[in-house]
């Protein structure tokens, strides 16, 4: 049988011989079988192909001549050229010879120096610019390169005659410099006299030192006209010093007319910073005052519900730093209490105002009842007098007659006096009860001063409170007591993108999430910003572990809309359990660690820590 020469024919002899000899079918006994078939001497000499290509994918690329050849060895693989492919290889592994290591400390150093040296024609701000420019590359040799090229120009800069004597610098290495002179040219060796200054050089320098003149002076009136009137509102003889100090500078036109107004300037700020001291000392004052006020508020006033939650307000304005959001907050949170309470307040009056008519009203009754009263008896007492003075019955008859319309009257009078009593009564009974009302409104207004305004949940002063009356509980029957901090991630991101509104829609968003996912008594508060704390009455730290993840999960499935945008929302909590010998602080510090460990682990966490051991 004649050998088969066509490529389908031998395939099919090549699958026939894999059958018959129960060879695993195999590429290389494919392979194999295919050369005996054929005919074909088998490669001793065979280009590895799979190997090679495996051994280039990790070949390092960190500099322009090795990816050169890395890619030439890439090609050489692709076409199947093992001649082309092995002289690549053999080309990158002569590349791989053992360099000289590159002299970053000295160069360093040279920086450094040549930093702190004034250059004519390098600003610092020229040379801040350029070093910036090179640092962006990522490559370690572009790098080396390229920054010891800036620092070398550096060098070769003449020195600024004004500037204190230059160092002399250390050299860099030769190494160094063979190492980059491919790339950078000759290096010349400065020995720390300054070269020649061409006249492009001087043109260029005076240039540059007229920018930054004229920049100074920008900033300098942009100080002036801008930046200190605000803050010179209540002192007028400095607001006119500091208009003086505007035409002064307006009308310098050379670095000479400058120097006069530096020896003003000098002296003015020393009356700024006296005045800056005594608006400090004001403002102490004032804070002093206030919590005076508030304290004698607390001695004078014996029923101070209606003022006791705007009185806390002001206490913890008084008790932080002073910070011009806080002072907004708590104004604005008082303007709508004292709106509300000042509508209560009138209707409370008007409520006062009738049950005082209606009482006048009683005793005005009371007294015409009482002057009906005498009239009748008196009446009565000369009826009496006639019928011991009759002498027959038809005088008593008539005595009589007038004895029964006067009880009559008195009858009807008596009557109308019970009936008016009875409405006044219920008048008044009515009165009593809207006063009780309007004065359980005004105690529930004032209350929700421990509340936040935006969310609805309470507000630090109100969760510290409720933690005092958990942790007595919890100390008293020995129950745990847990407590999480959690953070809104990426709440600046969400700011800056879709508004301050949207951000407290997304505040809004989480807590109505918490708190339809808690237990009746379990509390939710904001500790300021995005910040909320949850406190888990007799509750395991790993139960309240739990109770996190599954809130996590539930504010999942509830996607946020800012303008027709699902936007999912996430935070990062950590959770701890108190330990009655630590106090309020103490926890919330441990747990706000652990929330910031979530949050360098990756967000959309939960950390839980135990108390460390006293």
């Amino acid at each position: 049988m004649p050998a088969p020469t066509q490529p389908s024919e031998i395939a099919r002899e090549v699958l026939r011989l894999i059958a018959t000899r129960r060879v695993p079918p195999t590429p290389d006994n494919f392979r194999r079988l295919y050369n005996e078939v054929a005919g074909i001497a088998a490669d001793e000499g065979a280009f590895p192909e799979k190997f090679v290509r495996s051994l280039a994918l990790q070949l390092p690329r960190d500099t322009a001549e090795r990816t050169r050849l890395a890619r030439q060895l890439d090609q050489a693989l692709t076409a199947g050229d093992p001649a082309s492919g092995q002289r690549a290889l053999g080309q990158y592994l002569a590349s791989l010879k053992t360099e000289q290591p590159q002299a970053w400390n000295e160069l360093i150093g040279n920086l450094l120096k040549q930093w702190e040296l004034r250059q004519i024609g390098w600003t610092t701000a020229r040379k801040r610019e350029s070093l910036e420019r090179v640092l962006a590359a990522n490559d370690p040799a572009t790098l080396y390169g390229r920054l010891y090229g800036l620092v070398r120009s550096w060098m070769q800069a003449p020195s600024n005659p004004e500037s204190p004597a230059a160092r002399e610098l250390v050299d860099v290495a030769p190494a160094t410099a063979a190492a980059t002179e491919a790339a950078t040219g000759p290096v010349p060796v400065s020995n720390g006299s300054p070269s020649p200054v061409a006249p492009e050089i001087l043109h260029i320098a005076a240039g540059d030192a007229g920018e930054l003149l004229s920049n100074l002076r920008e900033l300098l009136l942009l100080t002036l006209e801008s930046v200190l009137p605000p803050f010179l509102a209540e002192q007028p003889d400095l607001t006119r010093e500091v208009t003086k100090f505007v035409h002064l500078v307006k009308s310098a036109e050379r670095a000479e007319d400058l120097r006069p107004i530096a020896t003003q300037l000098r002296k003015f700020a020393y009356r700024l910073e006296m005045a800056a001291g005594d608006n400090a000392e004001v403002n102490a004052g004032l804070t002093n005052l206030l919590r005076l006020l508030l304290e004698n508020i607390d001695q004078i006033v014996v029923d101070d519900r209606w003022l006791r939650g705007q009185v806390e307000v002001l206490r913890d304005v008084v008790g932080k730093p002073t910070n011009v959001r806080l002072i907004d907050d708590a104004e604005r949170r008082l303007k709508e209490v004292i709106y509300k309470q000042s509508q209560l307040k009138h209707n409370l009056s008007e409520a006062q105002r009738s049950l005082k008519e209606m009482l006048a009203g009683f005793v005005d009754h009371l007294a015409s009842f009482t002057e009906a009263t005498g009239s009748y008896h008196d009446r009565m007492g000369r009826c009496a007098d006639q019928i011991a003075a009759a002498h027959d019955i038809t005088e008593i008859s008539g005595i009589l007659g007038e004895v029964m319309c006067e009880t009559l009257a008195m009858r009807d009078e008596a009557r109308r006096s019970r009936d008016e009593l009875q409405t006044a009564r219920q008048r008044a009974s009515e009165a009593e009860t809207r006063i009780t009302e309007l004065q359980h409104q005004l105690d529930e207004t004032s209350r929700l001063m421990r509340h936040d305004q935006l969310t609805g949940v309470l507000n630090r002063r109100g969760l510290e409170e409720t933690f005092e009356k958990e942790a007595a509980r919890a100390r008293r029957y020995e129950r745990p007591l847990s407590i999480a901090l959690l953070d809104l991630d990426n709440f600046k991101r969400l700011n800056d993108s879709f508004g301050h509104q949207t951000g407290d829609d997304a505040l809004v968003h989480l807590s109505t999430i918490v708190r339809q996912n808690l237990r009746p008594q379990d509390v939710v508060a904001r500790h300021g910003g995005e910040e909320f704390i949850l406190l888990y009455p007799d509750t395991s730290l790993d139960q309240a572990h739990a109770a996190l993840v599954r809130l996590q999960r539930e504010l999942t499935r509830n996607f946020f809309l800012a303008e027709d945008k699902k936007i999912l929302i996430t935070f990062s909590a950590g959770v701890t359990q108190w330990d009655p010998a630590e106090q309020f602080n103490d926890v919330i510090s441990r747990a706000d660690n652990a929330m910031y460990q979530a949050k360098q682990t990756g967000k959309n966490k939960v950390v839980a820590v135990t108390p460390s051991p006293a």
